[in-house]
């Protein structure tokens, strides 16, 4: 018999951020738990809102398959005690057991059949741990005290039905069942529900279950609203994903607000909206800021208007403050705040802003001389790159600081140069986030994220697990993505001033910039990082090359060719010293190897990785030969340390782009 089952989490409301991986992880460790106790059945989906986590599984067995053990016992020449003992253990009488012949001899076993549960019962003792098992990034006590159960917030119902019956269990006093509960206020706080009508019944009580479905009625609404306008929702998908998972029932409605605040800098404005208010920012057709925004409502209607007249009246508040401050923020120059940065932490062992800022204009002044490049303007970038984190602005709007910072600077006459540089300094914030669009920027930038993780990995602040107060993975990868986008010849060993821990760690950061973000695959990164991972550009031209030659007949067995050689000189402990003897090179597959050697050496010195590597394959057929027909272990002693001299020449100068024995073959 096949049955379906369902099962919803209801919850006071759960950070939005949240609810994908407590989504993901329950469909995972629900099919684990199908699989291990031999129910069948697949999730079909787990879907949720603020205020629930629910999934659906089809095709669950109404109960486990009987299953039967063989139980060996004490051997049979240990006679009918031993015997009588062992059937007493297994709760049977001694004429029920068998003998069975192993290996080592006759035993007396027994089969040992055991009815399989229902599905019912073992949903029943599984759930709550499963429910339970959920991690958060913070959970809370909710009744209790700290004896009690843990979640991200109070568990208020819980529906699970398999089939048509509930399956019963409890959590913090909250018992299973089969009522769900709508919408706060369109929906009816108790409503009955099977597997089948499950959906249904939550949409007609203003629930949209689907978070696929909430996205697609705020991007349809939203549009109409703009329709025949000439205006568009500026994009913002991070905002969107947020609030598809703060609404049960998304309608977004259109606000206006005064022209006059066009003259504040766009990016204040956006920020305010978005980051302040859940607003999208509305554009123009050449994409500049208009006087409107769309908010999203948890609710179906605003007949009257009063949302949208609320929101207008906040918004119109927030502009005014952030007029307020930058107004007061320009009667101090950015260059004059610096020494207040005495009074900011940095960090309790690291000191203040100020002694950043200094760190900051060294490491940048550093970083150009090894550039050759003019070291001014980034210095003076350098120096006022924190100057914005004593402002009102930014303590009103943290979200600011650095852009803030660019914009002051753009506004006291400072040259583009610098405050273009200070306005981009905290990229990349994310992997989507481009790198900064100036040298300028890209070296303060640099500097700035340097600087942070030489002196956190100096006073042992490294990240371990998934602490991370200090964002050190994300500046680790924003200077990978810094050299290797903006082409920077900064060697690795430099940056890291070596420190051991932070240079690997940076090694780390790089493998899943490569692998995970540029797709290149793990054995072609291994190989180019193994050969040297001194500049990152090279690193990047490296591994173009690999994955372009890769493909190609002669590549993987040279690859395997080339494992052998190191495998051969490993066994002879073999270092290599020695230069090859041409007069010692026999006619015929030796031979040719060694000419071939000297011919592909002459391709693969050029600078240009990929002719260097297809030369490289081109030798494949002569490896091929020199071992089938050549005994590298040869009797004569001097014949024998001269192939492998041979061998550890073409493994040493054709590892300067690869090490082919890194590369996974068939």
């Amino acid at each position: 018999m096949s049955l379906s089952f369902l099962l919803e989490i209801g919850t006071e409301e759960i950070p939005d951020w949240m609810i994908v991986s407590a989504l993901n992880q329950l469909r995972d460790h629900f099919q684990s738990m199908l699989d291990g106790q031999g129910l069948g059945g697949q999730v079909a989906w787990a879907d949720g809102t603020p205020r629930r986590l629910a999934l659906r599984a089809d095709g669950l067995a109404d109960r486990q398959a009987d299953s039967e053990d063989l139980v060996t016992g004490p051997a049979k020449s240990a006679g009918t005690g031993a015997a009588a003992g062992f059937a007493r253990k297994m709760g049977v009488s001694a004429d029920a057991l068998s003998v069975t012949t192993t290996a080592k001899g006759e035993y007396f076993s027994f089969t040992k059949r055991t009815a399989g549960k229902s599905a019912r019962d073992i949903l029943s003792a599984q759930l709550p741990g499963l429910i339970l098992g959920i991690q958060w990034p913070k959970a809370m006590y909710w009744v209790g005290g700290k004896t009690g159960p843990r979640f991200i917030r109070p568990i208020r119902w819980l529906v699970a039905l398999l089939g048509d019956a509930v399956v019963p269990f409890e959590i913090a006093g909250v018992k299973s069942g089969s009522l769900t509960r709508g919408h706060r206020i369109l929906g009816s706080g108790s409503i009955p529900v099977t597997i089948e009508s499950y959906r249904d019944a939550l949409q007609a009580n203003g629930v949209i279950l689907r978070a696929s479905e909430r996205r697609e009625k705020i991007e349809v609404e939203r549009a109409a609203l703009l329709d025949q306008t000439g205006l568009r929702v500026h994009p913002d998908p991070d905002l969107l994903e947020k609030l598809v998972y703060i609404t049960e029932f998304p309608t977004p409605i259109t606000g206006v607000f005064d022209e006059q605040f066009l003259e504040l800098p766009s990016e204040v404005l956006v920020t305010v909206m978005r980051h302040h208010q859940n607003y999208f920012s509305v554009e123009d057709a050449e994409g500049k800021l208009a006087p409107r925004f769309v908010a999203v409502m948890n609710t179906n209607a605003d007949p009257e208007g009063l949302v949208r007249h609320g929101n207008e009246r906040v918004l119109r508040a927030r502009f005014n403050d952030a007029r307020f401050f930058w107004t007061v923020d320009q009667q101090k120059r950015l260059e004059d705040r610096v020494p207040d940065l005495a009074n900011v932490t940095f960090q309790a062992k690291l000191g203040s802003y100020l002694a950043k800022t200094e760190r900051n204009v060294a490491v940048v002044r550093e970083l150009a001389a090894k550039l050759d490049t003019d070291s001014g303007p980034v210095e003076r970038a350098a120096r006022l790159l924190k100057a914005d984190l004593p402002t009102e602005m930014v303590k009103e709007f943290p979200e600011l600081q650095g852009i803030v910072g660019g914009l002051y600077a753009k506004a006291q006459g400072e040259p583009e140069e610098v405050w273009r540089a200070i306005y981009d300094h905290y990229k990349p914030a994310s992997m989507e986030d481009s790198i900064p669009s100036s040298a300028s920027g890209r070296l303060v930038a640099l500097a700035d994220k340097i600087d942070t993780l030489r002196g956190c990995f100096s006073v042992g602040l490294m990240p371990t697990g998934s602490k991370d107060p200090f964002a050190l993975r994300r500046a680790a990868q924003g200077v990978v993505r810094i050299l290797v986008e903006g082409k920077l010849d900064l060697p690795l060993s430099k940056l890291t001033a070596g420190d051991a821990a932070l240079h690997e760690f940076l090694l780390d950061r790089i493998r899943y910039y490569f692998r995970e973000v540029r797709g290149f695959a793990y054995d072609e990164v291994n190989a180019v990082i193994a050969s040297g991972a001194e500049n990152l550009p090279d690193i990047e031209a490296r591994l173009l090359a690999l994955k372009s030659v890769r493909p190609t007949a002669n590549f993987e067995p040279l690859a395997a060719s080339f494992k052998r050689i190191q495998n051969i000189l490993r066994q002879a402990s073999h270092q290599g010293a020695g230069a090859v003897d041409e007069a010692l090179i026999e006619p015929g597959p030796e031979r040719v190897l060694y000419d071939e050697f000297k011919r592909v050496s002459a391709a693969a010195g050029t600078s240009e990785y990929l002719p260097g590597l297809e030369a490289i394959a081109s030798l494949r057929p002569a490896v091929d030969s020199f071992f089938d027909k050549v005994l590298v272990n040869a009797p004569d002693a001097r014949v024998r340390a001269n192939r492998l001299n041979l061998l550890h020449g073409i493994l040493t100068e054709f590892s300067t782009i690869a090490d082919f024995s890194e590369i996974v073959t068939q």
